[in-house]
């Protein structure tokens, strides 16, 4: 994001405050989707240690 894509001198301050909550709403969407990305990865390495401590009980017992 660049300073000018806020402040253009054509644009109305409604208008400006406007692409700026845009600018946001779509960062925080970033956000979110990476955060779900780390999530999605911490679920199936938790899930994955879990099959493996199942198996080796099985084995022990």
């Amino acid at each position: 994001m660049f300073i000018a894509d806020f402040c253009s001198s054509n644009d109305t301050p409604q208008k400006r405050k406007e692409n700026y909550q845009r600018k946001k709403l779509e960062l925080l969407g970033f956000y979110r989707d990476s955060l779900e990305r780390r999530i999605a990865a911490i679920n199936a390495s938790i899930e994955t240690l879990r099959t493996q401590i199942d198996r080796e009980k099985k084995l022990v017992e």
